[in-house]
């Protein structure tokens, strides 16, 4: 039997998502939880490997039991066991061959921007304060130049070991909310560091500190031509999308309200 579950957390204080020697990872304390409820060692496939500092409001996590116990007790046993900064949200009876990540067909992230001259007491840790004024249509112009198939090697971090640099951006968008700016971008899958890349280099364009559009960026291909990374903390991980028949719900489309609750 093969179960996924939804993820949420504030990844402000681990070294990210994938466990590594040496640092507190959101994958260790799902397995050690998973673990104290099965006493049974398990390894779970995950959707996206996130970033130290980067949230998530829906990441996708899954692994094998033979183990028959109800759905609620699964996500309280779990969350029992997870410090309150990670929670389990829902689980999902999944396919022997499902896997969080290579079944997946887009994901999709939120990057928050606080605009303005005052600080962002309650969201600091939330959001990447911004007091230049950021022209809303330039962002919006630029976003767009993101769309469809493209060689994003101008928008991978220099450590980025993935082979192949060509990726599908299918959705774009950004909200204001008050003083709150908020970018969505959808692709089949992302670089390292691709998203906060993106956003910084909008960032950089909208304050007037370069004078280069995304489209030629992007066809330049390389990193020195983009703009400052983001920090980690404005970005939030949405969720992954799969095939309407596994009836996954994970998209978390109006974040700021998510972030109310």
């Amino acid at each position: 039997m093969k179960l996924a579950f939804t993820l949420e957390y504030d990844g402000t204080d681990f070294s990210g998502f994938q466990s590594q020697k040496n640092s507190i990872t959101i994958q260790d304390h799902i397995e050690r939880a998973i673990e104290k409820i099965t006493n049974t060692k398990t390894r779970i496939n995950y959707s996206g490997r996130t970033d130290a500092g980067v949230h998530a409001l829906s990441q996708v996590f899954d692994f094998d039991t033979e183990i028959q116990r109800e759905e609620e007790n699964w996500i309280k046993g779990i969350n029992a066991n997870l410090p309150k900064t990670i929670a389990v949200r829902k689980v999902f009876n999944v396919p022997d061959d499902f896997d969080s990540r290579f079944s997946a067909v887009e994901r999709r992230y939120s990057y928050i921007i606080y605009n303005s001259k005052n600080k962002p007491l309650f969201f600091d840790t939330f959001s990447y304060w911004v007091t230049n004024n950021l022209e809303i249509n330039i962002i919006k112009n630029q976003l767009n130049m993101f769309l469809g198939h493209h060689d994003f090697s101008s928008f991978r971090s220099s450590s980025c070991n993935s082979k192949n640099p060509n990726k599908n951006i299918s959705y774009v968008d950004v909200k204001t909310i008050d003083s709150f700016i908020i970018i969505t971008i959808a692709a089949n899958a992302f670089l390292q560091n691709m998203v906060r890349i993106m956003v910084g280099t909008i960032i950089d364009i909208a304050k007037n500190e370069k004078n280069m559009t995304i489209e030629d960026i992007i066809k330049k291909k390389d990193r020195t031509f983009a703009g400052k990374t983001a920090p980690a903390k404005g970005l939030f991980f949405l969720g992954p999308k799969y095939k309407d028949e596994l009836n996954i719900d994970t998209f978390e489309m109006n974040i700021f309200d998510r972030l109310k609750k």
